[in-house]
């Protein structure tokens, strides 16, 4: 069992920087790939960011690509997603996720333990 706490949302201007952190608490996070999901009001929640149990492969939605940074800590248990230049698109509740292995880290359903989620808002 692994539970899963976001931190570091809130509101910036259009343009800022922001960055999020998300940590497990449990055993085996060197284990676990770990990912960033999105769910804007009225929308469906989508992917943002991975990263691979080493930190060895990182993945991204085209969207952030260049703006955003996922990095993570394994004597931590932490995982980060740094994000620069952003839009007020970005504005949404951000959700850590953690899966068993390093397959289809992209992929929404094959997670297995989710955060609260933290909310992002980007204001123009």
């Amino acid at each position: 069992q692994v539970q899963l706490v976001e931190s570091g949302g809130g509101l910036v201007l259009e343009g800022a920087s922001l960055s999020v952190s998300c940590v497990a608490a449990g055993r085996g996070f060197v284990n676990y790939g770990m990912g960033w999901f999105r769910q804007a009001p009225g929308k469906e929640r989508e992917f943002v960011a991975a990263v691979s149990s080493s930190a060895r492969y990182t993945y991204y939605a085209d969207s952030v690509k260049g703006r955003f940074t996922i990095s993570r800590d394994n004597a931590k248990n932490t995982v980060y997603l740094q994000m620069n230049s952003l839009k007020p698109e970005d504005t949404a509740v951000y959700y850590c996720a953690a899966k068993f292995d390093d397959q289809s880290l992209a992929t929404l359903s094959r997670y297995d333990y989710w955060g609260q989620g933290t909310q992002v808002t980007v204001s123009s």
